[in-house]
């Protein structure tokens, strides 16, 4: 040690680092160690058996975010207004245009002026039906984001569930639709002076929020198709007939239950492509319930049987045949479902099942007026 202290500085900085490495690893002095590093310092390189050099720590060695280990995982940006839109899924107001088409044509049977004697009437149930469609749309959206079922989703990804939105913004947005839909109600129950539809109203508002809302959502009780079949089938067509006519027809029930057909083959088939999810996230809907091969067959059923109501209609209404052409887009649905492997075919048979309801209300309505 007299001699080491007699070297050059240059010499002992090496050494004593390669020695100071040595004692962090083995807790002991090792005097061989120190004479090799202040060879290879003479020598000018390393010594042997030292610790390879550590690479700098500074940006070069760091990840593109500045960060040790890289950018951490990147975070959903703000939904934009396309991502709202989409969100209020417009395809779905098919479900609203439906059955105010049937109840106005059934209602255009008892009318003793011309067709448009109520249209503003008409005009008003297809706000609030279109309104309250919007509004169980954000508020599903709302719902079951915050319960954590959109974690397991394969469809459309959800503002709620895919982080792009705060839930109290969705929140207000399903409120603000309900409420406007209880404000086009008022209108109309101020018009006809009908005041016990004012609870009809509110139940069919809570019925929109308690399908997924609530401490027990109805639609996770697998009841979310027979409440579309009441709410945007029965309630939508005969309310809308009895608002202009005062009183509803055998028509209008016969529109009421095709329309809450369709209604409720829209709900199976996106319960459908949903199925196992749905199951791992404890969501009960007749889907699960049915299992794989019952949902298709129950599918086929619901899309096919208002097209054996509408040989009633054939009979008594020359026109009523040509809403057969709606079968150009139910017929592949059917198939499609039947045959499905993938959650976009899913989606394909769910845009023409809403594009058959709509050519179907549109049409048997028009020929029942006309």
């Amino acid at each position: 040690m007299a001699r080491l202290r007699r070297c050059h500085p240059a010499e002992t900085a090496p050494a004593a680092q390669v020695g100071f490495s040595i004692v962090a690893k083995q807790q002991r002095f090792d005097p061989k160690a120190l004479e090799r590093a202040k060879g290879a310092s003479a020598k000018g390189g390393p010594a042997k058996g030292a610790p390879a050099k550590a690479k700098a720590s500074g940006p070069k060695n760091r990840g593109r975010s500045g960060r040790p280990g890289g950018r951490p995982p990147a975070e959903a940006s703000p939904a934009q207004l396309g991502d709202w839109i989409g969100a209020a899924r417009p395809l779905t107001l098919a479900l609203a245009i439906a059955p105010v088409a049937l109840g106005t044509g059934a209602a255009a049977v008892l009318w003793d002026g011309p067709w448009y004697h109520h249209w503003v009437r008409a005009l008003l149930c297809l706000a609030v039906a279109g309104l309250l469609q919007l509004g169980v749309n954000y508020a599903n959206d709302y719902s079951d984001g915050i319960r954590g079922t959109d974690a397991h989703r394969v469809g459309p990804a959800r503002l709620v569930g895919s982080g792009r939105a705060k839930p109290r913004h969705v929140l207000i947005a399903a409120l603000v639709f309900f409420g406007l839909a209880a404000i086009a109600g008022l209108i109309l129950v101020i018009f006809t002076q009908h005041w016990w539809l004012l609870a009809v109203g509110a139940v069919a508002i809570a019925a929109a929020w308690f399908y997924t809302g609530g401490r027990r959502p109805y639609g996770y009780a697998a009841l979310g198709e027979v409440a579309v079949f009441v709410f945007f089938g029965l309630v939508a067509v005969l309310g809308t007939t009895f608002v202009q006519a005062g009183t509803v027809n055998l028509e209008s029930w016969l529109g009421g239950v095709s329309a809450g057909l369709f209604a409720a083959a829209v709900l199976h088939v996106n319960n459908l492509r949903d199925r196992a999810q749905d199951k791992a996230a404890g969501k009960r809907t007749v889907a699960v319930l049915l299992g794989d091969l019952g949902s298709r067959v129950l599918y086929a059923v619901l899309v096919a049987a208002p097209f054996g109501i509408l040989a009633f209609f054939v009979v008594f209404y020359d026109n009523a045949a040509y809403v057969y052409f709606a079968l150009l887009a139910a017929a592949p649905a059917i198939l499609i479902v039947l045959t499905a492997k993938t959650p976009r075919e899913y989606v394909t048979a769910l845009k023409l099942t809403l594009l058959t309801a709509v050519a179907f209300g549109l049409g048997l309505g028009a020929a029942i007026a006309f």
